[in-house]
C-alpha cells in the first residue's frame, strides 16, 4: 500500500515536470530562433561596415590623388613652372601695376583636347593679354631696365573688331575649335582671332585633300598639324596638356575635392552608425540567458528522467511482489503434500540405519591400506620419470652443440679463404697507401704553413671582434639603463597622476562639504595665506571643545532630511560620473590595444613583403649568391623596434652596412627603395644623381632594373653620367642660350629608334 502511494505522488510530480520541461523548450526554441536572427543582422552589418571601409579607403585615395594633383597645379600656377623668368618677373612686379592674366590661363578645353591647342598656341603661351599698348610697353620698360628677358603681348583693344567667322571644315568629323575651348566674354574676340580657322579631326587628314583657304587641321592626339600649304607634327611629350587651364582646371578639382569631402562625411557618418549598430547587436547577445535555460532544462529533464526510472521501478517491484505472493501460495500447498511423504519414507529409513552404519566402519580400513599402497606407487613412479627427463634433455644438448661445432667449423675455413685473398689486396693498397701518405705530408707541411697563417690573421680579426663585442655590450648596457630610467620615471609620473586625482578628488569631496555645510566656497580659502599667529594645538582643542558643544546640544535638526537627500544626489551623481570615467578608461584601453594589435599586423605584414622585394631586387642587383636581410632588433615590440639592413656580397662578411664601398652601398639603398616601391608603387619617381658613385659595372645594373620597372612606373632621373644617359626613352638638356634665360632642349631616343 505504502509503495502504491509513493508511485502515485511520482506520476503526478512527473506530469508537473514534463509540463514545465515543454514550456522551458518552447522558450529555448525562441531565443535561439532570436540568436540566429541577431547572427544574421550582425553579418550583415559587419558585411555593411566594411564595404563602408572599403569605400572609404577609396574615397580617400581619390581624395589624396586630388589634393595632391590640386597642391602641385597650385604650386605651378604660383609659381609659374615651365615659363621664362621674364614672365615670372613680371608676375610679381609691383611697378607694372597691370593684373593681366597669360593666354594658357583664360582658355580652358576638355582634357582630351587639350595637347592639340596646346601644341598649337605653344607659341603664343607665354603671352601676357593687356588692355591697351600702353600696358605692354610699360612692361617693356621694366623688363628692359632689370634686364630680365623678353615678353610678348596681346593688345585687347586691337582685337574687338574680330568676330566669329568659321572656315570650311577640312573633313566631315572635324570639330571647330571655337565650340571646344572656353574663355569669358572680354577675351572671345582674342579666340576668334587665335582659334576661328582651327578644326580638330580624329584621324589624319587626307594627304591628298588640300584644305581650303586659311583652314588649319589638328589632330585630336596632337600628332600633327596641317594648313594649306605645310604640315608639322612628331610625338607627343610625356608633359604637354599640362599648362593650359591651370587656374580653370584649379578651381575644378577645388570643387571636386569638396565633393569628395562630402561623401567622405557622409561615408563616416553611415560607418560609424553601422559600427554603433554592430556593438549594439554584439551587447544584446542572449546566449548566457540561452545555456543557462539549457542548462535548467537539462536539470528538469535529468529529474523528469530520474522520476520516470523510479516510476519504473516501483511498478515491476510491485508487478514482481504479486507474481512471487502466487508462487510462494502455490509452494506452501505443495511443501505441505511433500511433508507427509517425507515423514512415512523417514520411518522406514530409520530401520535400515543401523545396518549401513556398521557396513561403513568395515569399508573404511580397507580403504585406508589400498590409499597407503597408492601413495607410494605414485612416488616411485614420478622419481622414475624425472630422471628419463634429465638423461633425455642431455641428448638434445650434445646434439645441438655438435651441429654448432661443426658449422662453426666450416665458417673459419670459408674465413680463412678470404682472408687471404684480402691480404694479398691489403698488400697492394699498403704500397699505394704508403706514395700517397709522402704526397699527404708534403701537402700537410704547406698547409701547415697557411694555418699558421690563418691563425695569425684569424687572431687579429678576433681581437677586433672581441673589441667590437665590448663597445656594443657597453652601448646595450647604457642603453638598458637608460629604458629602465624611462619605465621607473613613467612609473612615477603614474604613481603622481593617481594621488593628484585622488587628491582633487578629496579637495572636491571636501569643497562641497564646505559649501554644504558652512556656506565656504573653497578656491577663498585656497587663496587666504595661513596666518602664522594661529597655533595648531589651540585651534584643534578649539575644534574639540565646538564639537563637544555640538553633540551637548541634542536637538533634532530638522532640515536633516533635506540636507541627507541633498548629499546623497550629490553622492549618486559623482558615482555615476566616476563609473562613466572607470567604464570610459576601460573602454579607451580596448580601443588602444585594438588600434596596437591592428598597427601590428598591418606593420608586420609590410615588414614581410618589403624585405622579400628587398632579397629580390638586392640579388637582382648584385648575384643569386650574394644575401641580404631586414631584421627587427625588438620582435616583442616591432612598432618601437629598431630595423637593422644586412648585406653581404659574395666574398664579403661585413658587420655593418658602413663596412661596403660606395657602390655596394648605393646598390643596397637602391634595393631598400625599390622594396619599399613595390608595396606600394608610385605613378613616378625621381632620382637625383643616385648613380654618381658607381662605377661602370654598377652602373650598368642600375639601368636595367630601372628599365624593368619603368614598365610600370615613370622615372625621371637628374645625372651626369653618359651610360645613363645613352639608356633612357627622353633626356632633356637645359642650356643658356643668353645671359639669364635657360631653355629646356627636348630630344625623344624613341621617335628616333622608328
Amino acid at each position: 500500500a505504502k509503495r502504491n502511494d509513493e508511485v502515485g505522488e511520482l506520476r503526478t510530480k512527473y506530469e508537473e515536470l514534463s509540463r514545465i520541461r515543454a514550456e522551458k523548450d518552447k522558450f529555448v526554441a525562441q531565443l535561439e530562433n532570436e540568436e540566429a536572427d541577431r547572427k544574421i543582422k550582425i553579418e550583415a552589418t559587419e558585411l555593411e561596415v566594411e564595404t563602408t571601409k572599403q569605400e572609404i579607403v577609396v574615397l580617400n585615395r581619390q581624395l589624396d590623388a586630388k589634393r595632391n594633383e590640386y597642391q602641385l597645379t597650385k604650386s605651378l600656377v604660383e609659381n609659374l613652372e615651365g615659363f621664362p623668368e621674364s614672365i615670372r618677373f613680371l608676375n610679381k612686379s609691383r611697378d607694372w601695376g597691370a593684373k593681366a592674366p597669360l593666354l594658357s590661363d583664360i582658355i580652358y578645353c576638355p582634357k582630351e583636347y587639350r595637347v592639340a591647342i596646346e601644341n598649337y598656341l605653344e607659341n603664343y603661351m607665354n603671352y601676357y593679354v593687356v588692355e591697351n599698348e600702353t600696358e605692354a610697353i610699360k612692361a617693356i620698360s621694366l623688363l628692359s631696365k632689370s634686364q630680365k628677358g623678353k615678353a610678348n603681348f596681346f593688345l585687347l583693344d586691337k582685337l574687338k573688331s574680330f568676330s566669329r567667322n568659321e572656315t570650311p571644315p577640312p573633313s566631315s568629323n572635324a570639330v571647330s575649335a571655337l565650340k571646344i575651348v572656353e574663355t569669358e566674354a572680354d577675351y572671345q574676340h582674342l579666340v576668334y582671332y587665335l582659334l576661328g580657322n582651327v578644326w580638330l579631326t580624329e584621324g589624319e587628314v587626307d594627304s591628298d585633300k588640300s584644305l581650303p583657304n586659311d583652314t588649319i587641321a589638328l589632330s585630336k592626339t596632337g600628332k600633327f598639324v596641317k594648313t594649306r600649304f605645310t604640315v608639322s607634327g612628331g610625338s607627343v611629350g610625356l608633359f604637354e596638356g599640362k599648362r593650359i587651364g591651370r587656374k580653370k582646371n584649379l578651381d575644378i578639382l577645388k570643387k571636386d575635392i569638396s565633393s569628395l569631402e562630402t561623401k567622405g562625411k557622409k561615408l563616416s557618418e553611415k560607418f560609424e552608425g553601422s559600427h554603433q549598430r554592430l556593438q549594439e547587436l554584439r551587447n544584446a547577445s542572449q546566449e548566457e540567458l540561452i545555456r543557462n535555460e539549457k542548462n535548467n532544462l537539462n536539470s528538469i529533464q535529468q529529474e523528469a528522467i530520474g522520476l520516470q526510472t523510479r516510476l519504473e521501478n516501483f511498478e515491476t517491484f510491485l508487478k514482481d511482489f504479486q507474481r512471487k505472493k502466487t508462487q510462494g501460495e502455490d509452494r506452501i500447498q505443495e511443501m505441505e503434500t511433500e511433508d507427509a511423504q517425507i515423514k512415512v519414507q523417514l520411518g522406514a529409513l530409520k530401520g535400515n540405519y543401523g545396518d549401513i552404519q556398521q557396513q561403513i566402519s568395515q569399508m573404511d580400513s580397507s580403504y585406508r591400506l589400498a590409499a597407503e599402497s597408492l601413495s607410494k606407487a605414485s612416488t616411485d613412479y614420478n622419481q622414475k620419470n624425472i630422471e628419463f627427463i634429465r638423461q633425455q634433455n642431455k641428448t638434445s644438448a650434445l646434439n645441438r652443440e655438435l651441429t654448432f661445432r661443426e658449422n662453426q667449423l666450416s665458417g673459419i675455413r670459408a674465413k680463412m679463404a678470404s682472408d687471404r685473398k684480402s691480404k694479398e689486396a691489403a698488400a697492394e693498397d699498403l704500397k699505394l697507401t704508403e706514395k700517397n701518405i709522402e704526397e699527404l705530408e708534403a701537402a700537410l707541411v704547406d698547409l701547415y704553413q697557411q694555418k699558421i697563417n690563418f691563425e695569425g690573421e684569424l687572431n687579429d680579426a678576433e681581437q677586433k671582434y672581441y673589441q667590437a663585442r665590448g663597445s656594443i655590450n657597453e652601448v646595450d648596457g647604457e642603453l638598458r639603463q637608460a629604458r629602465r630610467a624611462v619605465q621607473d620615471a613613467q612609473m612615477l609620473i603614474s604613481s603622481l597622476k593617481d594621488k593628484y586625482n585622488e587628491i582633487r578628488l578629496e579637495l572636491s569631496s571636501i569643497g562641497e562639504r564646505m559649501k554644504i555645510e558652512f556656506g565656504i566656497e573653497l578656491e577663498e580659502i585656497m587663496k587666504k595665506e595661513a596666518d602664522p599667529e594661529l597655533n595648531k594645538n589651540e585651534l584643534e582643542s578649539k575644534v574639540a571643545r565646538l564639537k563637544t558643544r555640538l553633540d551637548n546640544y541634542g536637538e533634532i535638526n530638522p532640515m536633516a532630511v533635506e540636507a541627507y537627500d541633498e548629499m546623497n544626489e550629490r553622492f549618486e551623481f559623482i558615482t555615476t560620473q566616476r563609473n562613466d570615467l572607470l567604464d570610459a578608461k576601460s573602454s579607451l584601453l580596448e580601443t588602444i590595444e585594438e588600434i596596437e594589435t591592428t598597427a601590428t599586423e598591418h606593420f608586420m605584414d609590410a615588414f614581410t613583403k618589403v624585405r622579400e622585394h628587398f632579397k629580390e631586387v638586392f640579388r637582382s642587383l648584385f648575384t643569386e649568391d650574394d644575401t641580404c636581410d631586414l631584421i627587427l632588433e625588438n620582435e616583442d615590440s616591432p612598432l618601437d623596434s629598431a630595423i637593422k639592413i644586412v648585406a653581404r656580397p659574395k666574398g664579403k662578411r661585413p658587420q655593418t652596412i658602413n663596412q661596403l664601398s660606395g657602390g655596394e652601398k648605393t646598390l643596397t639603398a637602391t634595393a631598400l627603395l625599390f622594396s619599399l616601391y613595390l608595396l606600394k608603387p608610385a605613378p613616378f619617381c625621381i632620382f637625383d644623381e643616385v648613380d654618381a658613385p658607381l662605377d661602370d659595372a654598377n652602373i650598368g645594373k642600375f639601368n636595367r632594373i630601372i628599365k624593368k620597372f619603368s614598365e610600370d612606373s615613370q622615372f625621371i632621373i637628374i645625372t651626369h653620367n653618359k651610360q645613363t644617359m645613352s639608356a633612357v626613352d627622353i633626356i632633356y638638356g637645359v642650356t643658356m642660350k643668353e645671359q639669364g634665360v635657360s631653355s629646356v632642349v627636348p630630344v625623344d631616343f624613341r621617335s628616333l629608334s622608328n
